[in-house]
């Protein structure tokens, strides 16, 4: 069960069918209830990629509310109020993203994209390393105080842990 103190978290990407639903995933499921996250995209795929689940799977990550959709579901009212939002694409780093209720702070997570990797088997072992990426960065992120960090603390804490994972 989700602690209503958790804090929100919206995960990006311009399609929210790979990488975002990833971390959607990985930030439920290892949050175990301090976190609540959502993923979407600015052009949504329309459907979630089926190797990101097989991905998923695999690892033994539930995912039971994983949909390809429009980050615009988020910028309305009555939608979650985000206290950190995590982009793990440039292409959705790097758009206007709508005015978020809150304002809540931001970082970039760079992911390389392998939805369109081809053959399939490359296409697996690219969905294998994102995960691996996202895995660590989230398990960073979560080792971190967040419930007592201040908003700035947190955009600080989630870009340190990328650049150091990125090494």
């Amino acid at each position: 069960m989700t602690d209503p103190a958790a804090l929100n978290m919206l995960i990006l990407c311009t399609g929210n069918s790979a990488r975002s639903i990833l971390g959607e995933a990985l930030f439920n499921h290892l949050g175990a209830g301090r976190v609540r996250a959502w993923s979407a995209g600015s052009q949504p795929a329309g459907r979630v990629n089926p190797v990101a689940l097989e991905t998923l799977a695999a690892h033994g990550v539930p995912v039971p509310e994983a949909r390809s959709k429009s980050w615009d579901e988020f910028a309305v009212p009555g939608a979650p109020q985000f206290d950190l939002i995590i982009t793990v694409c440039g292409s959705a780093a790097g758009e206007t993203c709508p005015v978020w209720p809150g304002h809540p702070v931001t970082a970039h997570w760079g992911i390389d994209d392998p939805a369109h990797v081809e053959p399939l088997e490359a296409r697996r072992a690219a969905f294998e390393v994102a995960y691996r990426e996202l895995e660590r960065r989230v398990r960073a992120l979560l080792a971190e105080p967040l419930e007592s960090m201040t908003p700035d603390d947190r955009r600080t804490a989630a870009r340190r842990i990328h650049a150091e994972c990125s090494q």
